[in-house]
């Protein structure tokens, strides 16, 4: 076994002007020629060939590592800039540009290329379309152009307009036909289990209309005062049919005021005289005795007869002090409803000057005018709605609602269709009531005994006071 390198004598006497790589190669090497690597587990080292530089033959200099090589390429050729593209381009960029990539290249490496090798180190670099970015020399024309995106179906979803739920449901249910009440359609829904479903008929639907008209929600309290210049033509009556077709379809209950100075009968034309007569005698006169201590509903209910959903506060009977009713005790009377009903009518009775009339006007939102078929009747309705406009309630006037009942069936002599065009003019509305018998009579009215067309009346009344809430 050869001695080792540190030993040999000769070795070092030889090794005084030979540089250190190739002295410990030669140390290395056993007599036969072979490394010995294995045995001294030492890594071969290659020496560098010589080679000349581009500058006139410098050699590149040695660096301790990496960093420093590449700190000494930067400083010989700093990298161009190339400005980043705005929009993101298909193929994901190279970071390092094939000249610099070329640089580091030789400075890692001790020895540059050989002008064939360096031909073949191009080829391997040479600009990809595919795989790397532009040499920095190469300046493109213009911005490359990039293939536009198509959108994504979570695009598409996201720019959708989200859909309304609450106002409409009809994207997402089916919308149920109405179910059709009488007649031929009602029949055939009956006969075939609701499986034919024709709908309801145009009748059906303008009673369903005028249903929803009278329905309407209201934000506050209002009142309508029914009111004309001759008694004994339908005014009582028609706040009584009015009130029980309101109770009927409304949500809330509505509330009727006998205000009339003359002994009024309105909670007997609701509830009958039999059972009037049996129930407690309160009237308007007892709830104002006692309306400061009046601060709930149930302590109102005290004081007020109910026919159905129709609640009622009777006037006074006695004839010393049914004309007592002043215009200030009638707006209290009026403040203290408006704190539990959105509706009230006030029957007015007969004439517009009386004690409490003035408090009744100020406080309405609305007014119902009753005449009759007779040309006496039909004048004193115009009167009273030139009075209302010349004495400062003109709005009153204007949006006034003429009811004309046919109350003691006219001959066919009287020219019913001139008596409402002299009265359509000066009025919101005009509305006729058909002869009824269960109106006629001056007793009870409830709307089960009227006729249909009289029952209509009513309807048509109702919603056109609730259409003047505003």
């Amino acid at each position: 076994m050869p001695d080792p390198a540190d030993h040999n004598a000769h070795a070092i006497a030889e090794d005084a002007g030979q540089p250190q790589p190739s002295r410990r190669r030669r140390d290395l090497r056993r007599a036969d020629g072979a490394l010995s690597d294995a045995q001294t587990g030492t890594m071969p080292a290659v020496t560098p060939e010589p080679s000349t530089t581009p500058d006139g033959g410098t050699p590149v200099p040695r660096r301790s590592s990496w960093a420093e090589a590449a700190a000494a390429a930067d400083q010989a050729k700093p990298a161009a800039h190339v400005p980043a593209p705005t929009r993101r381009p298909a193929k994901p960029p190279v970071t390092a540009q094939p000249q610099q990539r070329a640089q580091q290249q030789q400075v890692q490496e001790p020895q540059p290329a050989q002008p064939e090798e360096r031909s073949s180190l191009a080829t391997a670099v040479a600009y990809d379309a595919d795989t790397a970015a532009p040499p920095s020399s190469y300046v493109p024309e213009e911005a490359p152009a990039f293939r536009r995106i198509r959108p994504t179906a979570a695009d598409v979803i996201a720019e959708a307009p989200m859909p309304d739920f609450i106002s409409s449901p009809g994207l997402f249910v089916k919308e149920q036909k109405p179910r059709p009440v009488g007649g031929l359609r009602g029949a055939i829904y009956a006969l075939t289990g609701g499986a034919w479903n024709l709908g309801p008929s145009a009748k059906q639907r303008d009673e369903d209309e005028l249903a929803r008209r009278i329905a309407r929600q209201l934000q506050g309290s209002y009142n309508t005062a029914v009111l004309s210049l001759k008694g004994g033509i339908g005014k009582t009556s028609t706040t009584v049919g009015v009130g029980l077709t309101l109770a009927e379809f409304r949500g809330d209950a509505p509330c009727a005021i006998d205000a009339n100075p003359d002994s009024g009968d309105l909670v007997e034309r609701a509830l009958g005289e039999g059972i009037y007569q049996q129930a407690s005698p309160r009237t308007i006169t007892d709830l104002l005795a006692n309306i400061e201590s009046v601060d709930s509903l149930t302590a109102l209910a005290r004081y007020m007869h109910h026919a159905g959903r129709l609640h009622l506060i009777a006037g006074e009977q006695d004839p010393e002090v049914s004309d007592s009713l002043t215009a200030a005790e009638y707006l209290r009377i009026r403040k203290l409803i408006s704190n539990y009903y959105s509706v009230a009518l006030t029957d007015c009775g007969t004439g517009v000057t009386h004690n409490a009339m003035s408090g009744i006007l100020q406080s309405a939102d609305n007014l119902v005018i009753a005449a009759g078929y007779a040309v006496s009747g039909a004048k004193r309705a115009r009167s009273t709605l030139h009075w209302l406009a010349s004495h400062g309630y003109e709005d009153l006037a204007r949006n006034a609602i003429v009811v004309i009942t046919d109350k003691d069936e006219v001959s066919s002599r009287v020219d019913k269709d001139a008596i409402e065009e002299h009265l359509a003019g000066i009025c919101r509305q005009l509305i006729a009531v058909p002869h009824d018998r269960g109106v006629a009579d001056g007793d009870l009215v409830t709307l089960d005994v009227l006729k249909p067309e009289t029952r209509r009346a009513y309807k048509e009344i109702a919603a056109a006071i609730v259409d003047g809430y505003r």
